[in-house]
C-alpha cells in the first residue's frame, strides 16, 4: 500500500512535463469552397403560400395536409425498433434466434439441444438428394444406374466374347499350319 502511495505522485511528476510542451501551432486551414447556391427547403402547410426567395435563394415548398401542422412529424412519432416498423426479413432473423438453443437446436447447451442435430442432418440430405435427383427417389436413381452399368456390361461383354473368339480362331488355325509343316504322324 504505501509503494502505491509513493508511486503515484511519482507517476504525476514524469506526466508532467507532457502537458507543459508546446503544441505546434495548427495553421488556419483555407476557407472551403464558397457556397454558390443556397437551397432552403420548406414545409407549408394546407392553403399556405411559399415563401419568396431572396437574392440568389432557391426555395423548394413541400406541401402537407393541413391537419398534420401542429403534429409531431412522422419520423419522430413511431418507434424505429417498433416490430410494426422492422422489414419482415429483420423480423424473420428475429425469430429464427428465439429457438437458437433448447430442444431441437443442435447445441451443445440446454436440456435437449442434441436432439435438433438430427433434424439437421436430415435436413441437409434432403436438400442433397433433392439436388441429385430432382423429384425422382432412392429407387429411381438405383434403377437407372442399374440400366446404364447392364448397358455398359452387354456391350462390353460382346466386345470381349469376340476377342476370345478371334484368338481361338488364330490358336485353331496355328495348330492346323503346325500339324501340316510336321507331316502326318504314324501311329504305331
Amino acid at each position: 500500500m504505501r509503494a502505491l502511495v509513493l508511486a503515484f505522485p511519482f507517476s504525476l511528476a514524469l506526466a508532467a512535463p507532457a502537458f507543459a510542451q508546446t503544441q505546434p501551432e495548427q495553421p488556419i486551414g483555407v476557407a472551403g469552397p464558397e457556397d454558390v447556391e443556397k437551397v432552403k427547403q420548406v414545409f407549408v402547410y394546407g392553403e399556405d403560400p411559399c415563401p419568396p426567395s431572396e437574392g440568389d435563394e432557391i426555395v423548394v415548398c413541400a406541401r402537407m395536409p393541413d391537419g398534420d401542422r401542429y403534429r409531431i412529424p412522422k419520423e419522430l412519432r413511431t418507434d424505429p425498433n417498433s416490430p410494426a416498423v422492422q422489414s419482415w426479413a429483420n423480423r424473420a432473423r428475429a425469430i429464427e434466434y428465439v429457438g437458437a438453443s433448447g430442444a431441437e437446436s443442435c447445441s451443445p447447451t440446454g436440456a435437449m439441444g442434441f436432439t435438433g442435430c438430427f433434424t439437421q442432418i436430415a435436413r441437409a440430405a434432403r436438400e442433397e438428394r433433392e439436388k441429385m435427383l430432382g423429384a425422382g427417389t432412392w429407387a429411381d436413381a438405383v434403377a437407372k444406374a442399374r440400366e446404364e452399368r447392364l448397358g455398359n456390361l452387354d456391350a462390353e461383354s460382346a466386345q470381349i466374347e469376340a476377342e476370345v473368339k478371334a484368338q481361338e480362331e488364330a490358336e485353331r488355325l496355328r495348330a492346323e499350319r503346325a500339324a501340316q509343316q510336321q507331316g502326318p504322324t504314324v501311329t504305331p
